[in-house]
């Protein structure tokens, strides 16, 4: 079976803290062809288990700052005091490529992006409830109490935000299933077709 891309989308991604976003995106990466995902730039403190240029570019403050009044960020936003945002020129350069980007970003980035590529899938994952969300959060151990009860208020004003910008919603209940109806939004975006 042959797979033929006709096209090269922008696909963006978002969800609260916890909900297996960058599983999902991770997954779909390895089972589509020409699909790259966006390594954002960020101001927070690398964590052990993660790589600067593969996870996010960690920079400094003082870094981030020049990239923004340089207009080299596609969105940006600081979120619980640090920075986080995509860099521009990489994501035109894989599109030019022919490439399906996906940015796996929040949802204030999702409508900046969406003003700059009007025709980009913007994808939502939900947590089947909140409190499977609470236990998720509190489960990666990577936030004291105080920022964790942050990041689950916050995820109700995202996802209210989501529904009225996303078009496309994904309950994360069963992992396996969530990958494969973001692999059918992508694959729909992209009139990928197999012969």
């Amino acid at each position: 079976m042959d797979k033929k891309i006709k096209k090269a989308v922008l696909v963006v991604i978002s969800g609260p803290s916890g909900v297996g976003k960058s599983t999902i995106c991770r997954e779909v990466i390895k089972r589509l062809d020409d699909v790259y995902l966006s390594v954002s730039v960020t101001t927070r403190p690398k964590s052990d288990s993660e790589t600067d240029g593969k996870d996010y570019w960690f920079v400094s403050r003082e870094e981030f700052e020049k990239k923004i009044s340089e207009g080299a960020l596609l969105e940006y936003a600081e979120v619980f005091g640090n920075y986080y945002g995509t860099p521009k020129d990489k994501v035109d350069q894989s599109i030019a490529e022919g490439k399906t980007v996906i940015l796996e970003i929040d949802v204030q980035g999702g409508q900046s992006v969406k003003k700059h590529y009007p025709e980009a899938v913007m994808i939502f994952i939900l947590p089947p409830t909140q409190k499977h969300l609470a236990q998720r959060i509190n489960g990666r151990g990577r936030e004291d109490e105080k920022t964790a009860k942050q990041r689950l208020g916050r995820a109700e004003d995202e996802i209210a935000a989501a529904w009225r910008h996303y078009n496309n919603m994904v309950i994360n209940e069963d992992l396996e299933q969530a990958i494969k109806e973001v692999i059918e939004i992508i694959k729909q975006a992209t009139g990928e077709q197999y012969d």
